[in-house]
C-alpha cells in the first residue's frame, strides 16, 4: 500500500500542492507553489479561481501518483453554480466591501443573540451569510465553498465539508447541520446548500478528464477543509491544557473544546465556535495577523524581510501600538498610512521608519494574541499551560518571543506546515496509518522541528500598552 498523500493547500496569498510520505516517518515535499492574489474588476475584488485550479492541476501532475488527495483553503468565500453545474462568475474576495452595513441589518432582523445561539459565530463583515445576502442569486442552484468547489471540479461530486461550513454563519453549532429555520428566516433558497461531509469521508475519484490531464488517478477525500481546522489538528500538544495561534495572513487564537461556549459574555467578546476534527470545537477569535506587515512590505518595494525584522528587534519597545483588529486595517492599500493615522487618533506619535513600523505591528499582534488567549481561558474555563504558535508566523522569532512575553506563557513555535500536516494526517488516518487525533499530534511532535520561547517580559508594560488601544 502506498503511503503517499497529496495536500492542496490554498492560502490567501499563495497556494501549493504538497506531497507527504508516511513510510518510515513523516516527510513533506513541495510539489508546486504558486501566488494567489485578488483581482479587481469593475470596483469588485475577486479571486482568480480558474487560475488557481490550473495551478492545482500543475501541482498534482508534479506530485505523481498518491493514495489520496485532500483540499483545504481559507474560509467563508464560495462559488455559485447553475443547474448544469457551471460556475456563475468568479468568487468575490472576502476583503471586498460589499457587505458594509449588512451585519447590522441581519442583527436587526434576527437578533444578535438568536444568531449567536444558532451558529455560535463571531460577527465578521465577510461571513458567508452576509455575502450571500448581497449576492445576485438568480439562476444559482448551489453554493459551494472554495475547497468544495475545487473538489467538485476534480471529482464531479458536490458537498460541503463541515469545518468550513461552520464558518458560514448558517450551520447549527449544536447539531452540525444546516440551520434551516435561520436560512428560511433570512430568505435564502433552501436548496442552495449541498449535503454535508465530515473530515475523512470519501468525496470521489478523479474525473476521467482530470486523471488524463495529471497522468494518474486517485480518490479525493474530505479533510478539515478550513485551513485552520487542519492546522489545529496538527498542533503538537500532549494534553488539553494548551492554546493555539494559527498565524499567517490571519492569526486565529483560541482553545480546543468538546462543546461550544454560547454565553452572552462569549458573544460580547466576539468569540467564535467553529467545527474542528472529531467533533471538537475551535473556540477562537480572529486577529488581523501578519496581513498588516505584508501590506506594509508592499508599500516598501525592495525591502528585505529578514533585515527588517533584525532592525525591528533593536527598536525601542512600545513606542507605538495599535489595535490590529480595527476595521480600517481590513482592506488592501497603504497600510503604513493607516497605522500612522490610528497612532495619531490614539494620541501616539507614529513610527518614523520601516523598522519602527514593523516593531509596532509585531507588538500590536502580540497584544492581540494576548487578549484573545486570556479571554479564551476566562470565557471557556480552560486552564492553559502553553501556547502553540503554528503556521508561517512560527518562522518569525521576534513575533514568537513577543507573544510569549505578552501572554506570560511559554510559546512552542511550529510546525510552519501545520495546515498541510493536518490535511495529510486525516487522509492517513482514513487509510489506517494512524489511529486518532492524539496519535496524529504525537507524530507531528516527533517529526517536526519545534522551538520553545519562555516568557521574560514585564506584564505591567504590556498592561500599559494594551490600555492605549483596547
Amino acid at each position: 500500500m502506498s503511503h503517499r498523500f497529496a495536500a492542496v493547500d490554498l492560502g490567501a496569498s499563495s497556494g501549493r500542492v504538497m506531497l507527504a510520505d508516511l513510510s518510515g516517518g513523516l516527510r513533506l515535499t513541495e510539489a508546486h507553489r504558486f501566488p494567489n492574489g485578488p483581482v479587481r474588476v469593475a470596483n469588485r475584488l475577486h479571486w482568480d479561481i480558474l487560475g488557481l485550479y490550473r495551478e492545482i492541476l500543475t501541482g498534482l501532475r508534479a506530485a505523481g501518483p498518491v493514495s489520496s488527495i485532500g483540499v483545504d483553503s481559507w474560509a467563508v468565500d464560495y462559488g455559485l453554480l447553475d443547474e448544469s453545474g457551471g460556475l456563475i462568475g468568479n468568487p468575490v474576495h472576502y476583503r471586498d466591501d460589499r457587505t458594509r452595513g449588512v451585519p447590522e441589518q441581519v442583527a436587526a432582523l434576527v437578533g444578535a443573540d438568536t444568531l449567536y445561539d444558532v451558529s455560535g459565530l463571531q460577527v465578521l463583515p465577510f461571513n458567508t451569510l452576509y455575502q450571500l445576502l448581497t449576492d445576485r442569486l438568480d439562476g444559482a442552484a448551489t453554493m459551494v465553498l472554495i475547497p468544495d468547489l475545487i473538489g467538485y471540479w476534480l471529482t464531479g461530486e458536490l458537498g460541503a465539508e463541515v469545518t468550513n461550513a461552520s464558518t458560514t454563519g448558517l450551520l447549527d453549532v449544536r447539531t452540525r447541520s444546516w440551520a434551516r429555520p435561520l436560512i428560511e428566516r433570512l430568505g435564502l433558497p433552501a436548496g442552495l446548500f449541498p449535503p454535508l461531509r465530515r473530515p475523512g469521508e470519501p468525496i470521489g475519484g478523479l474525473r476521467r478528464d482530470v486523471a488524463a490531464e495529471v497522468g494518474w488517478s486517485a480518490p479525493v477525500r474530505a479533510v478539515g477543509s478550513h485551513d485552520t481546522a487542519s492546522a489545529v489538528a496538527a498542533v503538537p500538544a500532549s494534553g488539553p491544557a494548551f492554546a493555539y495561534i494559527s498565524c499567517g495572513t490571519w492569526s486565529l487564537a483560541g482553545v480546543e473544546l468538546p462543546d461550544p461556549v454560547l454565553t452572552p459574555e462569549s458573544r460580547a467578546a466576539n468569540f467564535t465556535n467553529e467545527a474542528g476534527i472529531d467533533g471538537t470545537v475551535r473556540y477562537l477569535r480572529n486577529v488581523m495577523g501578519l496581513w498588516l506587515l505584508q501590506e506594509c512590505m508592499r508599500a516598501w518595494p525592495g525591502s528585505d524581510l529578514g533585515e527588517l525584522l533584525t532592525a525591528a528587534a533593536a527598536e525601542r519597545p512600545f513606542a507605538a501600538v495599535v489595535n490590529p483588529d480595527e476595521p480600517v486595517f481590513l482592506p488592501p492599500g497603504d497600510m503604513p498610512a493607516r497605522i500612522a493615522a490610528e497612532c495619531r487618533r490614539t494620541g501616539q506619535r507614529p513610527p518614523s521608519s520601516p523598522a519602527a513600523y514593523a516593531r509596532c505591528v509585531l507588538e500590536s499582534l502580540a497584544l492581540g494574541h494576548r487578549r484573545a488567549v486570556r479571554q479564551a481561558m476566562e470565557l471557556s474555563g480552560r486552564d492553559i499551560e502553553v501556547v502553540h504558535l503554528v503556521g508561517g508566523g512560527s518562522y518569525n522569532e521576534l513575533l514568537c518571543r513577543l507573544t510569549a512575553d505578552a501572554c506570560g506563557l511559554p510559546v512552542v513555535a511550529g510546525p510552519a506546515e501545520a495546515t498541510t500536516l493536518g490535511n495529510v494526517l486525516v487522509q492517513a488516518r482514513a487509510a489506517g496509518l494512524v489511529s486518532d487525533l492524539e496519535e496524529m499530534r504525537s507524530l507531528v511532535a516527533a517529526s517536526q522541528p519545534l522551538r520553545r520561547y519562555e516568557p521574560s517580559g514585564d506584564d505591567r508594560l504590556w498592561d500599559e500598552a494594551a490600555a492605549r488601544v483596547f
